[in-house]
């Protein structure tokens, strides 16, 4: 599990390719080792940049995947290039042929009412004998109680996957795994975000020119303005000054 990360504001961003990444996980799997992977946007840097526990979980996690053509611009301009952007909308689709292929089980956790269900059922459809053991949805709040949590755990152990894929926002889902990996029965949990409605068909992705040209976020924000806005319209701009100020900070030997 041993790569190069590159510090995006404090955060250390994984520089791996899709290929070595999914190399990594089998052997993660295979070796019955615990990994937590963090897909991280630019909200979820600024997150971890505004909370010290957040930023805590990002240098303590397994990976921390490069999502989003701002990110992976960061690291160019700061000297230190990413290898390649990989977000979850890339990441989802890939993950049930390689368990097929390799009998791995899967366990999807959260997103809205019947939504992994639908996921479940389109990626059974789409690759006959693939493994999804479960899935359960929380309630929809900022901290699950005692109770709730002990569901979570409980449902997710019973069924021992290998993989479990978690659908709460971030960074809340990584917060969830950090605290609660420890008592998971399971090798990788992977915050995955809003991948699960796009993967089940229902909401459209980006077509593929405005993927590649860094407008799928445009794209995004068409589809839910009101969810959107903050992250692109308020979150965002502040960003790129952001990242100037620490290569001018690194070049002065500032922290």
């Amino acid at each position: 599990m041993q790569h190069h990360k590159v510090d995006i504001l404090g955060t250390p961003v994984s520089s791996l390719t899709m290929d070595e990444l999914f190399s990594d996980w089998e052997r993660v799997i295979k070796g019955g080792e615990k990994a937590q992977v963090c897909i991280t946007p630019v909200n979820s840097i600024l997150a971890a940049r505004a909370t010290a526990r957040v930023q805590e979980i990002y240098k303590h996690a397994d990976y921390v995947l490069c999502d989003g053509v701002p990110v992976k611009w960061a690291s160019g301009f700061l000297g230190d290039p990413i290898k390649e952007r990989i977000t979850g909308l890339d990441v989802l689709p890939r993950i049930f042929p390689f368990a097929l292929q390799r009998d791995i089980s899967i366990f999807l956790l959260g997103a809205s009412p019947g939504v992994a269900e639908t996921l479940k059922e389109v990626m059974e459809a789409k690759h006959p004998g693939v493994k999804i053991v479960g899935t359960f949805v929380p309630p929809f709040r900022a901290v699950f109680s005692k109770e709730e949590n002990q569901e979570m755990i409980e449902a997710i152990n019973a069924v021992k996957p290998d993989i479990l894929l978690v659908s709460l926002t971030a960074p809340k889902q990584d917060i969830w795994i950090a605290e609660n990996l420890a008592n998971l029965d399971t090798h990788l949990a992977i915050g995955i975000g809003g991948a699960f409605e796009v993967a089940a068909g229902m909401i459209q992705r980006a077509p593929l020119w405005m993927q590649k040209s860094g407008l799928e976020w445009f794209y995004r924000f068409l589809q839910e303005p009101k969810r959107m806005f903050r992250r692109y319209f308020v979150e965002a701009p502040v960003f790129i000054p952001l990242i100037i100020q620490q290569k001018f900070s690194t070049r002065s030997g500032r922290p």
